[in-house]
């Protein structure tokens, strides 16, 4: 496959660690062949230095004219006056955005987003930011849906991800997608971080600390992955921990940002999707050893998180691979 142009504009004063994920995350994938994947610049808008958010610099690769090439353009988190707390972009900001071609996807790290809303790129979409600056985000910039309990948002050619390593678990979508989960996973065991991570923010904002007594439900969660194929239930799940269904499932989404219910669809796409890149097995038979029944369900599935079918899943990840 071609290699895809991902050009990281840095807005001053910079989150340096959001910086540097792009290319450390993208950069280590490579195909079957050992072919890059991905090329990956640092911009500023005139070229210069870069102050981070901790004084010290960083010397990009080249100024906004590198933006014309770039396939994504994305944008790290950023402590900028003018799209953090004025709801407004600094005019060298909106030229370099500007240079965007047609097709051109933009992503952001964080609080990066504040710039795309500035702009006028999230403007009724889905996104998300670090939760503990949704508050201010929302104030700034009502016209956009934001959901601070997710980890990243994919509005297709607009991508949005959550606090510092949740940037991470955006690059590594972005890999999945276009090249595969095989290969997204080699570049997770190579940073050794999980190729998924399981829920959202929502278990990272502050909250109440639960009541003394109760239990996790990791061995549950563990239980249900080894049973995919089976009818599982919510009761059957809160037997597994030892707690009421009420109780069970509070203590789920405090923990995972999810319904055990949306959590065990999530689960058993995954493993749909696992099946479908390694292997010949039909469409019936990936639907029952994953959990969905019948070839429709795992068809309806697959089409609302995809966009495809199975079998052009398949096709396009095995070819990819």
């Amino acid at each position: 496959m071609p290699v895809t142009r991902v050009v990281v504009l840095l807005v001053e004063p910079v989150v340096a660690y959001d910086a540097a994920i792009p290319a450390q995350v993208l950069g280590q994938a490579r195909s079957a062949t050992d072919e890059r994947l991905y090329d990956v610049a640092l911009a500023s808008h005139d070229g210069a230095t870069v102050r981070t958010t901790h004084g010290y610099g960083l010397t990009p690769h080249g100024d906004a004219r590198l933006v014309e090439a770039a396939d994504v353009v994305v944008v790290p988190g950023t402590h900028s006056p003018g799209p953090r707390h004025e709801g407004r972009l600094p005019a060298e900001v909106a030229r370099a955005l500007d240079r965007r071609r047609p097709g051109a996807r933009v992503a952001s790290i964080c609080t990066g987003a504040f710039v795309l809303a500035a702009a006028g790129l999230l403007d009724g979409r889905r996104a998300t930011t670090h939760w503990s600056a949704a508050e201010e985000f929302e104030r700034l910039y009502p016209r956009v849906d934001l959901d601070p309990r997710v980890l990243y948002v994919d509005d297709g050619d607009v991508l949005t991800s959550a606090g510092l390593s949740a940037g991470v678990d955006l690059c590594l979508h972005l890999i999945r997608t276009a090249a595969g989960a095989q290969v997204a996973h080699r570049v997770a065991r190579h940073m050794v971080v999980p190729p998924w991570r399981d829920g959202g923010q929502a278990q990272f904002i502050e909250t109440p600390l639960p009541e003394m007594g109760d239990q996790s439900t990791t061995g549950a969660r563990a239980w249900a992955l080894a049973h995919l194929a089976d009818r599982v239930t919510l009761p059957q799940l809160a037997q597994q921990a030892s707690m009421s269904v009420r109780t069970f499932n509070r203590r789920f989404r405090a923990e995972t940002g999810l319904t055990p219910g949306a959590w065990l669809v999530q689960q058993r796409l995954r493993h749909a999707q696992r099946l479908l890149e390694a292997g010949d097995l039909g469409v019936d038979e990936v639907a029952a050893r994953s959990g969905f029944g019948t070839a429709a369900s795992l068809r309806a599935h697959l089409r609302a998180a995809t966009g495809v079918s199975p079998s052009a899943y398949r096709a396009t990840f095995r070819l990819a691979d």
